[in-house]
């Protein structure tokens, strides 16, 4: 095992694209961490700087001890597990999985004994003899992640090694992936786009947006009291709704104030200041949804979406582009298109942006 640490790294593909911009990040011994973000932010990039596939342009990379930015890859101590499983297609799973064992000169016995055991934890003994052809796709990634183990680093890396599965199947690998990760105790370092997968994987969660790292944590930490606008609303699904409004405080009670909407009222005062306030973010689950009322926003329905245990009501908002997502129990929801309901926030659940988008606190 292994931490990983990044100092001020840098990536350069020449003087006028900068992909990564300067990155301070601790993984921590043993820590399962993942890199999420949506496409084109860096996280792969910065993967690939960790495993040497890449050069860091600036800026110091240290595995356990070493500095490791001038190490060969080879040398670095980790194994990375691809996204499109690289196996050889004319190798048997236990060839597969051996390769870099037979590599690196080791004995035959030693060879099948790790392979073995790899494919234990795996619980894939049963086709070691098979050829990559007649597998399956959970089955392929789990001999690429055999193949990774084998070598015992100290680093495990995987970059989206989920996105060629089927739903069901994903759900499946992000347990057995959560178990493999108790079961050995290595650091793991995972790249996803999915903010599903890093919620409910990571010990923390890295968030990266356009090549800078907006803000680190564990999972819930970052879903209830995330830095910034673009955190808000990447963490969650459905994704936070953010409106303009501003904030007045009078006599110990805050009016929250959205163009085109009736002024609501909340109790008590907010712990920052008010005044600064530009938007305001609340999460479909944080919205009580009920019949028209006085001190509530009456809005009409756009669109209805059933999904067995739960119900999506979409609120048209007068001149935003964007609707309301409001997430209910689905025995309590008896409206359709067209119809108007009053919505009002729970104590607290209101996020207040400032003009740049930093999160201020909650009212």
């Amino acid at each position: 095992m292994a931490a990983v640490t990044l100092r001020g790294v840098r990536k350069r593909y020449d003087k006028n694209i900068e992909v990564i911009k300067g990155v301070d990040l601790e993984v921590k011994d043993g820590e399962f961490m993942v890199f999420v973000g949506p496409s084109g932010c860096g996280k792969s990039t910065m993967m690939r700087m960790i495993a040497g596939l890449e050069d860091i342009s600036e800026g110091e990379l240290v595995i356990g001890e070493r500095v490791a930015n001038d190490v060969p890859p080879s040398q670095r101590g980790v194994a990375m597990v691809f996204q499109s499983y690289a196996l050889y297609p004319h190798m048997t799973v236990a060839q597969n999985m051996g390769f870099s064992l037979r590599m690196a000169g080791l004995p035959r016995a030693q060879i099948h004994e790790q392979v073995g055991r790899a494919a234990e934890i795996l619980q894939i003994s049963h086709l070691l003899e098979r050829t990559p052809k007649a597998l399956s796709g959970g089955q392929r990634q789990r001999v690429a992640i055999g193949r990774a183990i084998v070598r015992k680093p100290g680093v495990f890396l995987f970059d989206e090694p989920l996105s060629n599965l089927d739903a069901g199947l994903r759900v499946q690998m992000r347990v057995e992936l959560t178990k493999l990760h108790r079961e050995l105790g290595s650091t793991m370092i995972y790249v996803t786009h999915d903010q599903t997968e890093a919620m409910t994987m990571g010990d923390r969660i890295a968030v990266f947006n356009q090549g800078v790292l907006e803000q680190v944590g564990e999972p819930m930490a970052l879903y209830q009291h995330p830095a910034n606008r673009f955190v808000a609303q990447f963490l969650g699904s459905p994704r936070m709704s953010v409106l303009p409004g501003a904030l007045v405080v009078q006599g110990g009670v805050t009016t929250v104030r959205v163009p085109g909407l009736q002024a609501v009222s909340l109790a008590g005062a907010p712990r920052f200041d008010a005044a600064a306030c530009r938007s305001l973010g609340v999460r479909p689950e944080a919205l009580d949804v009920s019949d028209p009322a006085d001190d509530r926003w009456n809005l009409p329905v756009e669109l209805v979406e059933r999904l067995g245990d739960t119900t999506l009501v979409y609120l048209r908002v007068p001149g935003l582009p964007d609707p309301v997502c409001a997430k209910l129990p689905a025995a309590i929801v008896p409206w359709a298109v067209g119809d108007t309901v009053g919505l009002r926030t729970a104590k607290g659940a209101l996020h207040a942006f400032d003009a740049a988008g930093q999160c201020l606190g909650t009212v």
